[in-house]
Formats: C-alpha cells, sequence, structure tokens
C-alpha cells in the first residue's frame, strides 16, 4: 500500500518490486526502500474501497496473504490500473495482473479450504484444544470465522508455526497470540505437530484411538487409490491428521 502511494506521489509506476535481503544483494539496479506507512495505506485502502466491489476488495486482500512476491508485483500493477482507469476493470481477466490476482486468490481460498477440513484439535487437561499448522499462505484471520461458528463452546487455540503467530478463542472474542511453538512439540521442526509435550486430557488418548478406527472402518480397502487420495488430501496436510499417525 505504501509502495502504490509512493508510485503517484512522484510519479513512478514502472516499478518493480523487491524483499529487502534482495535490495541489498543488488548492485546496479536502483533501489528505494519504502516504509510502511499506515496513514498513507489507509488512503489507498480507501481510494480502492471507492474503485472497487467487495468482491474484488476480497480477491485483493487474499492475494496479499499470500505473502509471495510475485502477488504483491500483481497487486501493485493491479492497483495502478484501477486508479488510473476511468471504468471499472475489475473483470478485465485478458490483463495479466487482474489475472494474477485472481489466480493467487484461487490459491489462497484453496488453502483456505483445506485448512478449515483439516485442522485436528489436541485437547489438554486444562480444556484447551490446541492445533499446531504450517499453511503455505497466511490464511488464520480468513479461517477463525469458521472455527469460531463451529466451536463456539470451546476454548481452542490454532498457531502457525511457520508464522509465528496464532488465534485464541477464550469463548467470547478471537485474540491474536503469540508463542515458542517448541513448549507445545519440541518436535516442531521434524513435523510431528501432533506429538504434544503438553498435558493432555485423559480421554485424549481414547478418542484419537475412536477416530483412528472409525476412519479405518469406513475405508474399502479393494477401493484404495493413493493417487487419487493425495489429489485431495496432499501429503503435507497429513501431519495435522490423527488417523494419518501412527
Amino acid at each position: 500500500m505504501s509502495c502504490i502511494f509512493r508510485a503517484f506521489q512522484f510519479k513512478e509506476f514502472e516499478v518493480e518490486l523487491a524483499l529487502v535481503h534482495q535490495l541489498q544483494d543488488s548492485l546496479f539496479a536502483q533501489s528505494i526502500w519504502v516504509a510502511s506507512h499506515e496513514e498513507h495505506a489507509k488512503r489507498v485502502w480507501s481510494g480502492l474501497n471507492q474503485k472497487l466491489s467487495n468482491e474484488a476488495l476480497k480477491r485483493f486482500y487474499y492475494c496479499f496473504l499470500s505473502e509471495q512476491l510475485g502477488a504483491f508485483q500483481h497487486l501493485f500493477n493491479f492497483a495502478i490500473y484501477v486508479f488510473q482507469s476511468p471504468f471499472s476493470i475489475e473483470k478485465n481477466y485478458g490483463h495479466a495482473d487482474v489475472l494474477g490476482v485472481s489466480q493467487w486468490t484461487k490459491q489462497v481460498g484453496r488453502e483456505k479450504h483445506r485448512m478449515e477440513a483439516f485442522v485436528r484439535f489436541k485437547k489438554t487437561t486444562e480444556g484447551l484444544f490446541i492445533s499446531l499448522v504450517r499453511p503455505d499462505f497466511n490464511v488464520l484471520p480468513l479461517i477463525e470465522r469458521h472455527f469460531k461458528a463451529r466451536y463456539q463452546d470451546q476454548q481452542w487455540l490454532i498457531y502457525d508455526e511457520k508464522r509465528q503467530y496464532g488465534i485464541y478463542y477464550d469463548l467470547k472474542k478471537i485474540h491474536q497470540v503469540h508463542l515458542d511453538a517448541t513448549t507445545v512439540d519440541k518436535n516442531v521442526e521434524n513435523g510431528f505437530s501432533q506429538n504434544f509435550d503438553l498435558e493432555l486430557d485423559d480421554q485424549e488418548a481414547l478418542y484419537d484411538q475412536l477416530w483412528k478406527d472409525y476412519f479405518k472402518s469406513v475405508n474399502i480397502e479393494a477401493r484404495r487409490n493413493i493417487k487419487l487420495h493425495i489429489q485431495y488430501v496432499p501429503k503435507r496436510y497429513w501431519r495435522y491428521m490423527n488417523e494419518k499417525i501412527i
């Protein structure tokens, strides 16, 4: 947002975004450091609200949550296109950046739905349901409404190991929290997010086994198709799922 503001401030629209370490490694390119400026960002966002529909604003936000440099470049170019056009351009998918924003939105949306489907909780002795995750994109802000609606009567914490923050529901509100994930699972770096070091509820092992037994009983071995299964449930999600952990 701050880069977009500066682009119009100095009439510099042919800009290639780069990360800080890339700027440091660049010896020949002319580099400009743009610091985050909350007031500038608010003005840009307000302007986008006046030019775009709610659906287009949603796509913009989803694309931003991808945290990918390529996506940021699309957002920058997309915003320039929006502000410079006298008519609506949000459905002009023949434009590379409009299409790019849409494609990144789909990827982030897919990750959001998978997190909603594959997150598994463990219950501690204190009554807190906890899950450690490592999504490809920053989807925690997108899934909190789903889990609040689904688990209204439970205190829960979903913690993103990669981004080192989590969302905690205290039966009333959702709070953003920070903690050391290794205090929950010392094997975090090895990918064993269900082998918690916390003291779990006495019934947790029983529920865990019941779920595994149910999963095994509904499985039809003769129709087992690993390739199709992985297509719908990629292996990188198995670490969250009790039925996949022996």
